[in-house]
């Protein structure tokens, strides 16, 4: 049995960040997740855009670190943003109804409804991505 691996990546451009993360996020990583995004608030950072497109997996221990550290981040006046979730973190958030929270969707939006049109779709996995906004052309 393999360890799971998580890397993260962070680029920052003022008082925004981008973070991409690559591999596994679960019981044995989140702690990653959560230390790289509270490092991002520690260091003045308000605006962060958090890259999921390499990242195989997910699990609500995961959802939690993102929700966590959305909470946080709003608490001191700035956003996080996920961009392009795997399908299983993707349907997460739509049966937990955290769209609004985590993807920036308009909260009128019917998330739910939304994202498990998308997630129990059986065409291409890149179909996914169009539940997220696309990372902001601007800042990077």
């Amino acid at each position: 049995m393999s360890i799971p691996q998580l890397t993260l990546h962070r680029h920052d451009r003022h008082s925004r960040a981008l973070i991409t993360l690559a591999g596994e996020i679960d019981l044995a990583t989140e702690h990653l997740v959560r230390e790289g995004l509270g490092r991002c608030l520690r260091d003045g950072i308000r605006t962060i855009d958090v890259d999921l497109t390499t990242v195989t997996f997910c699990d609500v221990t995961g959802l939690n670190a993102f929700l966590h550290a959305a909470r946080a981040t709003a608490v001191v006046g700035g956003s996080l943003r996920l961009h392009h979730p795997p399908p299983v973190l993707a349907r997460i958030i739509a049966l937990t109804d955290s769209g609004t929270l985590l993807l920036g969707l308009p909260g009128d939006l019917p998330v739910s409804r939304a994202a498990l049109r998308h997630v129990s779709d059986p065409g291409p996995p890149h179909r996914i991505a169009s539940v997220a906004p696309a990372l902001p052309e601007r800042l990077w």
